[in-house]
């Protein structure tokens, strides 16, 4: 059974992401241990709040977390946390983990925000994080969507006034914008995707 590190880095979510987990049959452990995290065999960064906020909390990980990563480590960032493996936000100070190039920004004009509920993504490019998904609702709540630099890290986009990004992936790196933990039997079968490319 894979060991998953999920980050604590004081923010909301992390209960459900690590129940979610078990299900997908991970071993979990919420941690803030150098150790621990160096030794994972997949790190998971879940997340709701504030970005610059956020980042600050996650200043004292930054580098563990990076050169774990760095080795080859899968690493699942959702909702806030995906938008922490970008450079930086314009919610708040502080920089992200800047493992995929981009900045995360709020939605443009009369939209309401947040956008909040169930949407579906569309496919950008394959991946097996998406094997066996398709035309499936997802769970959102969010102000502030990535924009990457590089087009071809983006898995899948959404449609709220326009595309936004919705999965981003580079190497062994994904993000998610809605909440997989919440989404139901699509979210469940995301969550076991990616335990299938966690080698142990």
């Amino acid at each position: 059974m894979p060991r998953a590190a999920i980050i604590d880095y004081r923010v909301g979510n992390i209960f459900s992401m690590n129940q979610a987990l078990v299900k997908a049959g991970f071993s979990t452990t919420v941690t803030s241990d150098f150790e621990t995290i160096k030794k994972a065999d997949a790190i998971i960064l879940p997340g709701v709040g504030n970005f610059g906020v956020a980042a600050g909390n996650l200043q004292p990980l930054k580098n563990i977390i990076i050169e774990t990563v760095e080795t080859g480590v899968p690493m699942l960032g959702s909702c806030l946390g995906m938008q922490l493996l970008l450079e930086r936000s314009e919610e708040g100070d502080g920089d992200g983990l800047g493992l995929i190039k981009g900045d995360v920004i709020r939605f443009r004009g009369d939209l309401k925000t947040p956008h909040m509920g169930w949407n579906t993504i569309k496919m950008v490019k394959d991946s097996p994080i998406l094997k066996g998904i398709e035309d499936q609702h997802f769970y959102f709540v969010h102000s502030y969507y990535a924009k990457p630099v590089e087009k071809r890290t983006v898995i899948a986009a959404t449609d709220y006034g326009g595309d936004f990004t919705s999965i981003i992936g580079k190497g062994n790196i994904i993000g998610t914008q809605f909440h997989p933990e919440k989404s139901g039997e699509a979210g469940a079968k995301l969550l076991s995707n990616f335990r299938e490319t966690v080698k142990r």
